[in-house]
């Protein structure tokens, strides 16, 4: 499979393996036999030859991005406003299974609650036990690459470096430090870091599987810092399908169940496709205008993107989680920035405010 960062490689001009204290107090060291030297040119195709692959194993998530206090919520009230964001703070644990693109499942394990997200087919659910409510998808036909998948609970290690090696560019310094160890595999330690100083990262390494190429954990510094910011590894790991029987979910008794109604565009098949429909000219009007490039770039999302604020605590989160500034109110990270504007656009990136209040004067 080719990578879109792949066309990115002749561009490369680092040393083949750097000392290997490049990256201190990151992943851990490698207790074992080293791995044969790779450049970085040779790690990259090694995680673009991987394929989806079929594992179990433990997850352990930690977060450092100076977010404030979640506001705090009544029994019984609607929590998933907040439930993206209670992932990025404090420390979490989750049970990961896969088998291929269509079956998976997340089990965020919390101290008071759990958290479920299951993909069996064309079949996905949610489930929170902390209010004993589950959510049902039924994913059209043809849907096999649709992204609702049971995945999306939070960011593996993959997706994640997925994300994060797509910016790869002139802009970035990419290296290979040290061994590391990660659940008890031997992985090369990939490492980018942005040349430019506008962004907020610092730097990013990435644990590469010696033997498979399957990214096993990520962690990201901010500028500046010398903790991560944030780091998603995997603390035990198994190669091979698991248990059928975990990815078969069927919602508690006395569950409140809500059916989630998914509508995709049927795609256009040369002069035979004249019943296709136009729902995407609909999502269009959704797309960001981006600026800039790379690491510094900002998305400005139109107005009406977030969606209304239909339950009791939007409101609480978007006044606790945020500060006013002007032209609007901010969500500030250690890695990232989000202004939500007066006029209802929403402005994101790692770079400063001052770039993101720069970017939505450009209308």
């Amino acid at each position: 499979m080719t990578r879109k960062w792949l066309r990115w490689l002749p561009a490369v001009a680092v040393p083949a393996v750097i000392a290997a204290g490049a990256l201190a107090g990151s992943l851990p060291a490698s207790a074992g036999d080293p791995l044969p030297p790779k450049t970085p040119e040779q790690v990259l195709q090694l995680i673009a030859q991987h394929r989806e692959p079929a594992l179990s194993g433990t997850l352990e998530q930690s977060s450092e991005l100076g977010l404030p206090e979640l506001p705090k919520t009544s029994a019984g009230s609607d929590s998933s406003s907040t439930a993206w964001l209670e992932l990025l703070t404090g420390p979490h644990t989750a049970r990961v299974y896969r088998d291929g693109p269509d079956n998976a499942r997340i089990q965020v394990m919390d101290r008071l609650a759990e958290r479920n997200a299951v993909r069996h087919g064309n079949e996905v659910w949610f489930y929170n036990s902390k209010d004993n409510t589950a959510s049902h998808v039924q994913l059209p036909a043809g849907a096999a690459d649709h992204h609702g998948d049971g995945r999306d609970a939070t960011a593996t290690p993959d997706q994640l470096a997925a994300v994060l090696l797509a910016k790869i560019e002139p802009g970035t310094d990419v290296t290979v430090g040290a061994d590391v160890q990660v659940a008890g595999r031997a992985a090369y330690n990939l490492v980018l870091t942005p040349k430019s100083d506008a962004t907020l990262v610092g730097s990013i390494a990435v644990a590469v599987d010696g033997q498979t190429g399957l990214p096993l954990g990520v962690e990201i510094k901010a500028r500046g810092q010398s903790d991560p910011a944030f780091r998603v590894t995997y603390t035990s790991l198994t190669l091979g399908a698991p248990d059928a029987a975990v990815f078969t979910f069927s919602p508690p008794p006395g569950a409140t169940v809500k059916e989630i109604p998914v509508t995709v565009p049927e795609r256009k098949h040369g002069k035979d496709s004249g019943n296709a429909t136009a729902p995407a000219a609909k999502d269009s009007t959704r797309k960001p205008a981006v600026t800039g490039s790379g690491w510094d770039s900002v998305a400005v999302f139109p107005a009406g993107t977030a969606g209304p604020a239909s339950d009791a605590t939007a409101p609480a989160l978007l006044g606790q989680a945020t500060v006013p500034v002007q032209g609007g109110r901010l969500l500030s990270t250690a890695l990232v920035n989000v202004l939500v504007l007066d006029d209802g656009r929403v402005v994101a990136g790692s770079v400063p405010v001052e770039r993101l209040q720069a970017a939505a004067a450009q209308k």
